[in-house]
């Protein structure tokens, strides 16, 4: 059953009327083979988002009032409510002004070329991620719902996020409910929990998967990739060095950090897929680095993460991690859990967030002293 796909055409949007920022962005974007439509007037963009879908949104801050009024018809638009925002600031606002307009990527002008080279394969990155999480692969297959009472359902389509179903025999109305369910031409059992993401009627609604194991989510793409007539290729891992390791998270050093809120997942090595582990990013510091907390809220992940510490604590010498985004996730999703609460590592990534990095870095250095005092 293959779909009549195209290749993944990653298009970004830019608004910006500083020749010497254009010229350095059409540069970056052609390198990384991302294409670009460009307006110098915030309103000719306003009236491009509302009609066409774009992976990212690029505005420069030049005047702030403009590209507010952008970002916000952005998140306004159903057709890029979920695109990427790079906001391109100035001195004066600062990085914290960017992100305090609901930016996911902030840098500052002016731009270079190898330093926004860098910055942007991790944007390209997330907006492979976030466009494969919504690629939809038409398909009917039976499903095995389990909530306070068991119930089948028939797929509609699925894609790496979730899948779409009409319902059969839907008693209760549970938010929550566990899947069971198996794809054309593979042995293996899906067993995953899900959540209702839309309810279009009594009997048809979308779910999104929660808490998709990695060997689950390897399966699935893969299966999914196998459905299109051109497979999507997937970016490499960003290499990124650790600094900070605790039982529920780290700080990793790279110029190419994801933003907060980002799903991803860490591994030491291809060549080692079993020490993997899932996190999601809760502070980001652009260029230079990213705190990850570890998502442990079942027992697989908790033993993911409990092997993957043990390798790294075993093997002090080998501190890179490879880091793949898998999508965003909304900012009110994935509350840490108890353990994380408590952890120092983590609370400094919930409670200093908004620190300058070098504030951020010396507090790190104290909790680090204390840690070695011990």
């Amino acid at each position: 059953m293959l779909v009549s796909a195209s290749p993944m055409n990653l298009k970004t949007l830019l608004l910006s009327s500083d020749d010497k920022t254009i010229r350095v962005l059409r540069r970056v974007l052609s390198d990384l083979e991302i294409g670009v439509e460009h307006f110098s007037l915030s309103d000719d963009v306003i009236r491009r988002i509302t009609r066409q879908r774009f992976e990212a949104i690029i505005v420069d801050c030049s005047d702030p009032q403009d590209a507010g009024n952008v970002l916000r018809a952005a998140k306004a638009a159903p057709v890029n409510k979920r695109a990427l925002s790079v906001v391109l600031v100035e001195s004066q606002l600062g990085l914290k002004g960017g992100f305090d307009m609901g930016a996911h990527f902030v840098l500052h002008k002016p731009l270079a070329v190898e330093r926004a080279k860098s910055s942007f394969r991790a944007v390209r990155a997330l907006m492979k991620s976030e466009r494969r999480l919504q690629l939809r692969i038409p398909v009917q297959i039976p499903v095995d719902c389990f909530g306070s009472a068991r119930f089948q359902a028939k797929t509609l389509d699925i894609c790496e996020g979730g899948m779409a179903v009409r319902f059969v025999g839907r008693k209760s109305r549970e938010s929550v409910i566990r899947l069971s369910f198996q794809l054309p031409g593979l042995d293996h059992q899906f067993e995953i929990w899900g959540e209702m993401a839309w309810e279009a009627s009594a009997d048809q609604a979308g779910v999104r998967f929660k808490d998709l194991a990695p060997d689950q989510r390897t399966a699935l793409r893969s299966w999914l990739d196998s459905q299109l007539a051109e497979p999507v290729a997937d970016d490499p891992p960003v290499v990124c060095r650790l600094t900070d390791l605790s039982a529920a998270g780290c700080y990793l050093k790279t110029t190419s950090p994801f933003p907060a809120f980002t799903r991803v997942i860490l591994s030491i090595g291809p060549a080692s897929p079993a020490d993997r582990a899932v996190g999601i990013v809760r502070l980001s510091h652009p260029e230079f680095g990213m705190g990850v907390e570890f998502l442990q809220s079942t027992a697989d992940q908790r033993q993911q993460v409990a092997r993957l510490i043990e390798v790294l604590r075993a093997n002090p010498e080998s501190l890179d991690l490879l880091v793949e985004p898998n999508g965003l996730e909304p900012s009110s999703d994935e509350q840490p859990a108890p353990a994380a609460a408590a952890d120092a590592l983590v609370t400094l990534f919930h409670q200093q967030a908004h620190l300058p990095v070098d504030a951020f870095l010396e507090q790190m250095q104290q909790h680090r002293q204390l840690l070695d005092s011990r």
